[in-house]
């Protein structure tokens, strides 16, 4: 069995297989301002996976908004990603947006889906072929969807839980910024943090361009305030917090879920 994490050395022999696709989520900025060094560098055979545009939801107010089943479908198709496909994810800071693909696969039922350990970084650092140009010659696909219900939390969850405490909600942003001592990247966005949420900050379970290891990842989750309970996890806009969320998948067995909102959505609305 092949788990969430794949390594360049696994994908690198595996380039040729069949069912095989690779997709790069790679963004061309972001609200942590995080700069890749590789702008211009793709995988060999990667396809675009335009996680702002074709895959989120057009029609809301808030960035990054999980698209509909439908619209998912459809653009899984246009990228010739069949029912059968086993799915490879990178971006080109190593991990920062691919967690989030990673996991709108498996929300949507689709278990053959993995990330690429260290993303682009990590494949260049050992030597592997890129090319400039992502792979554009493929047929439409066949993919299908089946969105699981405890997937994704939304406004009115977060709000419940706030007295009814069911499960642990999990802010991915750096502690700054869950404190309120640090301004919030979006213009007029107020700081602080969604009432009796902990602070895993998403930065702390990497070690550039990689995840840490297992072990350190679940010292990690020792050290916080974690009990048997579902968890639900939040950032500023559902990005960094599916980091959080596939760090824990690798180390703990509760049932997960991503707040999509996130504090953009909680503190607009409150």
């Amino acid at each position: 069995m092949i788990e969430a994490l794949v390594s360049s050395d696994w994908l690198n022999k595996n380039l040729d297989n069949y069912d095989l696709i690779i997709l790069d989520a790679s963004q061309s900025s972001n609200v942590a301002e995080i700069n890749s060094e590789f702008e211009n560098q793709k995988i060999k055979g990667a396809r675009f996976f335009d996680l702002k545009g074709a895959f989120s939801n057009p029609n809301s107010l808030f960035p990054n908004t999980f698209p509909s089943q439908e619209q998912f479908e459809i653009g899984c198709r246009k990228l010739g990603i069949n029912k059968s496909s086993r799915i490879v994810v990178y971006d080109n800071l190593g991990i920062y947006t691919s967690p989030r693909v990673w996991w709108m696969f498996k929300a949507m039922g689709h278990e053959k889906i993995h990330v690429l350990n260290g993303g682009l970084p990590d494949w260049i650092n050992q030597g592997l072929e890129t090319v400039e140009h992502f792979n554009t010659d493929y047929s439409t696909g066949d993919f299908r969807s089946n969105l699981g219900s405890e997937s994704i939390k939304y406004f009115n969850d977060i709000k419940s839980n706030i007295s009814f405490q069911n499960f642990l909600l999990i802010d991915a942003r750096e502690e700054g910024r869950f404190n309120g001592k640090v301004k919030e990247p979006r213009e007029a966005l107020r700081s602080g943090h969604i009432p009796n949420s902990i602070n895993i900050p998403f930065n702390t379970l990497l070690e550039h361009p990689k995840y840490k290891s297992t072990v350190e990842l679940k010292e990690i989750f020792e050290n916080s305030p974690i009990d048997d309970r579902p968890m639900v996890f939040s950032c500023g806009s559902g990005i960094t917090a599916c980091i959080v969320l596939l760090a824990s998948e690798m180390v703990l067995n509760n049932p997960k879920a991503i707040y999509d909102g996130s504090w953009t959505e909680w503190a607009t609305n409150n």
